[in-house]
Order: structure tokens, then C-alpha cells, then sequence
């Protein structure tokens, strides 16, 4: 071999040799974030208990149903053998946020639960209370009794940017203390059902027992709770949201000092501007949020919004798209007046409204004990109510039972809560259901895999729904 040869051969050995220690060097190094929050992040188990039998994750939805591959809770539910217990055990994450013992989670990991245990990252076992919980938000606060606790330290998403490198810490499928990292892939993701949260959306490996658990940044401050996942498995598939932790704050702030979380409304239907709805409203830019239509006597109407205008501003805040402003409006405490500018006629024009208080047709997840009542078992899956004073006013209900909650048939015939049943079709003729007795006395008459008709009343649009009864 010639000296020229050797030369460039020893060359590309040392890259080859410098080129991976040089990507390790440029690597964030995590160690010392773990070191100093992991202690605040805890493992939470629960126990409902269940008076039939435990079905699998996702009994409303057969596999073959696009609805089955949508957005999964992280719970996971085991199925009943014959002979098992009957309580069923449920596993999440948390994370300390004061030194005696509150602990932010998520809403659906104590959802019914009748026992709940803290186990901490030194093992120690402590029993906790539901201080509250928010369902529209996914946050619940929670309670031990101890002092002295290591707790995290919060920041400020507001600052986070997208590619910046998080970290999460919890316990994915029970492995306590388990650390993963990835990138911030967008920010203010909005999900179906979820417009009241700005999701932060990363490709950190997220798992069933993550929920609850905190997303830190590099400089070791929580940013977010993990809550969401999108998978056609169920497992992680690099799409993981989480709840803004100035959001989750709020949420907890109120539920401590009112017990429940208040939200503004104004009382309009909106939608997003595109370039050609811009160009037609004589827009600078597709921006803002499109008024379709404003509720009679609503905040709204009363400080002068008019179907047609184009909110671009509110309560000072940039309306930069549709979904933004369901946001702000529910951030706002209810009797506060605030300005408000729209575009009306190709031109700005500045209003002032009071906002109104948002009546959540979703029951909390949990009360203050840390239960609730448990559905009656019936063949369509259905708890419905008399609507509240409240939801008569807003929603000019004058008839109907709303839904509390939808399972099983009701649930695969895409009932959801917060629906109205007006009425049941039986042998061919229309039953008003004006009380609870009256939809008892109907359901008590069906036999098993008899197929039913309802009248249901969705915002505006009544329509007829077919459902079996199941056996």
C-alpha cells in the first residue's frame, strides 16, 4: 500500500470513530432531571368496584369500527375470569405539586374509584382523596396526608417551542419510575370533544399507566400532563398529548377554593375562516373565528355580535383560528366584561360583552369523596336525568331526559352524553319519556336483541336513532 493510501484510510477510520461519539456528545443527557424530579412522581393505583362483569378496553366499539382506532383513555381495564376478584384495578401516575401532599392527575385515572393509593418513588404507600376532579379538562387533584414530600418544579409552556426535547416520568403498564424522551411535535392541538384544551402534541413514547404522569423540559420543570395517546393498537405510536400545566393549574386552583371549575360562554356558533370565506368577508388574511349564529339573549347578542362577524379578538387575546376562541372564552370568569373586536362589513369594529357561565351537560367524574353512582345495568346503556334549571334556560329544553352517560348499545348507536332523548317508538307509536319512571317502565319492557327507536335532540338537530337492546 502507498503512504498516500494509509493516509486516507486513517482518515475515515477516525471519522468513523469521531462522527458517532460526536452525535453522543451533541445528545441532551437526562440523568440529572431524573435524579432531581423523579422522587416527585408517583404511581396510582385504584380499585372500583363493579357489581357486573369487567369487559374489556373499549366495549362500545367493535374492532372493525373506524371509532375503535380513535382516541384511547389510558386505563387498563382486565378482563373478569371466572372466579377472579371483582374489583377492578386501575394504574396511572401523578405527580407532587406541594409538599403536603397534593398531587396532580388525570380525571380518568380516578374516575369511580373507591379506593386510591399513592405509592411513592421510595416505596411508601399512602390512601388518598379526591380533592376534585374536571372531566372537560382531564385533570383531577388529589390528597395524601404526609408532609415534607418532594414536589416538582413548574414551567411556563407558553415558552415551550416545537422541537424542543421533553421528558416523561411514569409508570407505563406498572413499571414504576420509568423515563422517556423525545420532541415537541406541535402546540394548541385541538381534539374532538376537547376544545376547552391546547394540547401539547410530542413523539414521547407514552403507554396505558403514563396517564397522569408529568412531561418535563430540559431545565427539569413539568410543562404538561400526559393524558392522551392516538393509536390503532392501543400502545404508543408516536402521538402523545399533553395538557398544558398552566391549564391543569387553574383547573386544580378552582376545584380546591370552589369545588367545581367555572367557564365562560357567550353563546355563538362558529367556524373556521378559509381563504375563500376571507376573501368574501373582505378579510387582510384567513383568521378568526366565523359567527354562524348567536343564541337569542345570549352575552353575545346582548353586546352586539351579529351572525356574520369574524372574532379576531378577545379579552385581548389573538383569535387566530376557530378553535382558539372556545379557549379564551372559557378561560374568562363568568361576569366579567371584556372587549371584543370582530370584522363586520370589511371593517374592525370593538364591542364590549359580559361573558356568561358554561353549563357542562358532562356530570364530574368524581365528587369530592372520590365516587359516584354507579350506572343500573339495562339493556340499552343508558342513565339519563331531568335537564337542570340551568340546562332548560340555556338549551330551551321544555321536554326530554339528558344523557348522563352511554354505553354498550347506546353507545354503538353513537348516543353520546349531554344528548336529549325526546321520546321512544313502541309498537309503531311515539312515547314522550318527560321523566326517569317513564324510560324505566320502557326499558323494563324490552326483551333482548329487540330493536328500539329514540327521538334524539343533538344542539339543534332532532333526528330518529335505531339501536338493539341487548340481551
Amino acid at each position: 500500500m502507498t503512504l498516500p493510501f494509509m493516509r486516507r484510510l486513517w482518515v475515515v477510520v477516525a471519522l468513523l470513530l469521531w462522527i458517532p461519539a460526536a452525535i453522543a456528545a451533541s445528545l441532551p443527557d437526562f440523568t440529572a432531571l431524573v435524579e432531581r424530579q423523579g422522587a416527585a412522581v408517583v404511581n396510582i393505583s385504584t380499585t372500583q368496584e363493579r357489581n357486573e362483569k369487567t369487559q374489556l378496553p373499549f366495549p362500545n366499539f367493535d374492532e372493525s369500527d373506524p371509532m375503535f382506532d380513535f382516541f384511547r383513555k389510558f386505563i387498563p381495564k382486565h378482563p373478569e375470569f371466572p372466579g377472579s376478584d371483582p374489583d377492578n384495578q386501575s394504574l396511572g401516575s401523578g405527580f407532587i405539586i406541594s409538599d403536603d401532599g397534593y398531587i396532580l392527575t388525570n380525571a380518568h385515572v380516578v374516575e369511580e374509584a373507591e379506593e386510591i393509593l399513592v405509592r411513592l418513588a421510595d416505596k411508601r404507600e399512602f390512601s388518598a382523596r379526591v380533592i376534585g376532579a374536571d372531566v372537560r379538562s382531564d385533570v383531577a387533584l388529589i390528597k395524601i396526608e404526609a408532609a415534607g414530600l418532594p414536589r416538582v418544579t413548574l414551567g411556563d409552556p407558553e415558552r415551550l417551542k416545537v422541537g424542543e426535547w421533553v421528558v416523561a416520568i411514569g409508570s407505563p403498564f406498572g413499571f414504576d419510575q420509568s423515563v422517556t424522551a423525545g420532541i415537541v411535535s406541535a402546540k394548541g392541538r385541538s381534539l374532538p370533544d376537547e376544545n376547552f384544551v391546547p394540547f401539547i402534541q410530542t413523539d414521547v413514547a407514552i403507554n396505558p399507566g403514563n396517564s397522569g404522569g408529568p412531561l418535563f423540559n430540559l431545565k427539569g420543570e413539568v410543562v404538561g400532563i400526559n393524558s392522551q395517546i392516538y393509536s390503532r393498537t392501543g400502545g404508543f405510536m408516536g402521538l402523545s398529548f399533553a395538557i398544558p400545566i398552566d391549564v391543569a393549574m387553574d383547573v386544580q386552583q378552582q376545584l380546591r377554593t370552589k369545588g367545581r371549575v367555572q367557564r365562560g360562554r357567550i353563546g355563538v356558533a362558529i367556524q373556521e375562516v378559509t381563504r375563500d370565506l376571507a376573501d368574501g368577508f373582505g378579510l387582510p388574511r384567513a383568521a378568526g373565528a366565523l359567527v354562524s349564529s348567536v343564541e337569542p339573549d345570549s352575552p353575545a347578542a346582548k353586546g352586539g355580535i351579529e351572525q356574520g362577524d369574524v372574532i379576531v379578538r378577545f379579552a385581548g387575546r389573538e383569535v387566530g383560528a376557530s378553535n382558539d376562541l372556545p379557549r379564551i372564552v372559557a378561560a374568562v370568569q363568568p361576569g366579567t366584561t371584556v372587549p371584543v373586536e370582530v370584522y363586520r362589513g370589511g371593517a374592525a369594529l370593538g364591542l364590549k360583552l359580559t361573558v356568561g357561565e358554561w353549563q357542562d351537560p358532562k356530570q364530574p367524574a368524581v365528587a369530592g369523596n372520590g365516587s359516584r353512582s354507579a350506572m343500573p345495568p339495562n339493556r340499552l346503556g343508558l342513565v339519563l336525568a331531568p335537564p337542570t334549571a340551568a340546562q332548560r334556560r340555556d338549551q330551551g329544553l321544555s321536554e326530554g331526559l339528558v344523557v348522563q352517560r352511554s354505553q354498550g348499545a347506546a353507545a354503538r348507536a353513537e348516543i353520546r352524553q349531554g344528548d336529549v332523548v325526546l321520546a321512544a317508538v313502541v309498537g309503531g307509536r311515539q312515547v314522550r319519556l318527560n321523566s326517569v319512571g317513564d324510560f324505566d317502565r320502557f326499558v323494563g319492557g324490552l326483551e333482548g336483541g329487540q330493536q328500539v327507536t329514540l327521538l334524539v335532540r343533538r344542539g339543534e338537530a332532532t333526528s330518529y336513532v335505531s339501536l338493539r337492546a341487548g340481551k
